[in-house]
């Protein structure tokens, strides 16, 4: 199995990651050995994870995860599915 995970950290942001040892790759981030991003924003908090078959798989959708907003990230941890389409960037923007 492998994992697509959200991250909230100590400043309320957001990291995106992925891997194949999801509570392993967690304890890392705490003990600041995940990503540069996370090292100087600890503690961090598991706020999302989404299982997937394959670690291709869950690499692209942190990719395209790492591409939305803050708030379209806010409603996948809340599970608002709906509310995901309308949250794309420039959704909202007049047709040219």
């Amino acid at each position: 199995m492998a994992w697509t995970y959200i991250l909230e950290c100590a400043d309320g942001s957001y990291y995106v990651g992925s891997t194949t040892h999801l509570d392993l790759r967690v304890s890392q981030h705490q003990r600041g050995e995940g990503a540069t991003y996370t090292q100087s924003r600890r503690p961090v908090r598991l706020a999302w994870a989404g299982e997937f078959e394959r670690i291709d798989e869950a690499f692209a959708f942190e990719k395209q995860v790492q591409r939305w907003g803050r708030a379209k990230r806010q409603a996948l941890i809340d599970g608002r599915w709906d509310d995901l389409p309308g949250l794309a960037r420039g959704r909202d923007l007049p047709p040219t």
